[in-house]
C-alpha cells in the first residue's frame, strides 16, 4: 500500500549559532510527530555575512547530527581530536552520545555560495550515554544509483536496489537518500513498516501521493496551511507521511524535482530538550548542563 500524506508545511527563516541565517524545515514544535528526528535545517546563502560567523564551540549530548554539504564547505573540529573539512557531496555523521564539544565553521565556495543541510536524530534513553563517534564520509564513498525509471539516488544511509550507503550500524535504522526525479516520471521506494518517513523538497515540485487525494487545510501552531488539493508541493516544503503503507511514490510534473527522503524507527520515549542537548528526563537534562558548567561534561578520553 502506498503511504498517504499526513502533513505538509514550509520551512521558516531563523538565525542560529553566532548569526547563521538558515531555513528551519522542522524543529522543537514538530516533536514527537517526526520521532526519531528532531530538527532539519537548510542553510543556503551567497552572502558571507549570513554564515561566516558559524557555530563556534558548543556541546551536544544524547543525539546524532548529520551534516550534508551541497555547495561550499564546513570546517569541523571536536573534543575527540577530529578535524576536517566537509566539501560538496560530503557527509559528517556525528554521534554525540555521552557528550562532545565541537565547532562547525561554514565557508563559501564558488560565487560565495554555501548550501547544505543538518539533520538531528534522537538516541534512545539506553544509548544516550554511549561513546561518541565521528564519521566523515567523502562524496566518492557515496554510491549513486540510476534507476530504470530515470530517477537518480545518492545513497547516504539505507539501500536502493541492493546497493547500500556507507553509513551503517545506526541504532534507529535510518535511511537517508538524495533523490532526483526526471520530469514526467515516478520514483517508487519501499519503506519499513511503522517507520517515520518524510521528504524535504530541495528543488522543483512533485506529486507526493500517487492517488492525489484531496485533503483539508490544517492549523499548526499559529500558522495556517491551506494545501493544494492535488498533493503537489514545491521547494523548501516538508512532506510527512502516515505510518501505514510499505512504499512511497513521488511523480515529477513538467520539470525535474530533487528531494531528501529520510526514514527511521520511532523511539517512542519522552523528550527533554534544551538547546544542543536532548535527554529523556528533565533531571538528566539538568545534570548535563551542570556538568558542562563544572567542566565534567566530557566522558570520553580526549
Amino acid at each position: 500500500m502506498t503511504r498517504k500524506i499526513k502533513k505538509v508545511w514550509k520551512s521558516k527563516p531563523t538565525i542560529e549559532g553566532a548569526g547563521v541565517h538558515l531555513k528551519r524545515a522542522f524543529g522543537y514544535y514538530q516533536v514527537p510527530q517526526l520521532d526519531p528526528f528532531l530538527l532539519l535545517d537548510d542553510f543556503h546563502s551567497d552572502k558571507p555575512s549570513h554564515y561566516l560567523a558559524g557555530f563556534p564551540w558548543h556541546p551536544h549530548r544524547g543525539i546524532e547530527t548529520i551534516t550534508y554539504v551541497r555547495q561550499g564547505k564546513v570546517e569541523h573540529g571536536d573534543s575527540m581530536g577530529n578535524n576536517g573539512i566537509i566539501s560538496p557531496g560530503d557527509v559528517q555523521w556525528m554521534t554525540a552520545g555521552s557528550g562532545i564539544i565541537h565547532q562547525e565553521m561554514p565557508k563559501g565556495g564558488k560565487d560565495k555560495l554555501l548550501w547544505g543541510f543538518q539533520l538531528w536524530a534522537n538516541l534512545p534513553g539506553n544509548s544516550k550515554m554511549m561513546d561518541p563517534r565521528y564519521r566523515e564520509v567523502k562524496a566518492v564513498q557515496i554510491p549513486e544509483k540510476k534507476l530504470a525509471s530515470g530517477a537518480t539516488v545518492r545513497i547516504i544511509c539505507g539501500a536502493v536496489d541492493g546497493i547500500a550507503g556507507p553509513v551503517k550500524d545506526i541504532i534507529t535504522d535510518p535511511e537517508y537518500l538524495d533523490v532526483s526525479v526526471l520530469a514526467g516520471t515516478t520514483f517508487i521506494h519501499p519503506v519499513s513498516s511503522g517507520h517515520t518517513v518524510f521528504a524535504y523538497i530541495v528543488e522543483g515540485s512533485a506529486y507526493f501521493d500517487e492517488e492525489r487525494n484531496p485533503f483539508a487545510h490544517e492549523v499548526i501552531g499559529n500558522n495556517y496551511f491551506d494545501f493544494k488539493r492535488d498533493c503537489k508541493f514545491g521547494s523548501e516544503s516538508i512532506v510527512l507521511y502516515e505510518r501505514d503503507g510499505d512504499h512511497v511514490a513521488i511523480t515529477a510534473d513538467a520539470a525535474p524535482v530533487r528531494f531528501l527522503l529520510v526514514s527511521g524507527r520511532p523511539i517512542g520515549e519522552p523528550v527533554a530538550w534544551y538547546g544542543p542537548i536532548v535527554m529523556t528526563t528533565q533531571e538528566e537534562l539538568q545534570i548535563a548542563f551542570q556538568e558542562f558548567e563544572k567542566g565534567t561534561f566530557i566522558k570520553h578520553r580526549v
